[in-house]
């Protein structure tokens, strides 16, 4: 088991609904009101921060956009954020 691994459990309640345990919550980064997804791989599920999640898939997608957008410098970058600055300056 990893060095930061640590097992909980949680009872399932009469409608399927469980209380995440408080060091889970912490590991997680959640708190009230707070998103979890639930990541189903055969007979395993893990439990994700929703945020944490999507923004893992987002930059997954994202990944060597910029470079076949031809932004391979910060100075391409900077100038694109000019170029469409000055095109809402317009609007």
């Amino acid at each position: 088991m990893l060095a930061n691994a640590f097992v909980d459990n949680a009872k399932v309640m009469a409608k399927g609904q469980i209380t995440i345990p408080k060091d889970v919550r912490e590991a997680l980064g959640v708190s009230n009101g707070d998103r979890v997804t639930f990541i189903v791989e055969g007979n395993t599920v893990r439990m994700v921060n929703s945020a944490v999640y999507a923004m893992q898939l987002f930059q997954k997608e994202m990944a060597g956009e910029a470079e076949r957008a031809g932004l391979t410098t910060d100075e391409d970058v900077m100038a694109l954020v000019r170029e469409l600055r000055d095109e809402d300056e317009k609007l």
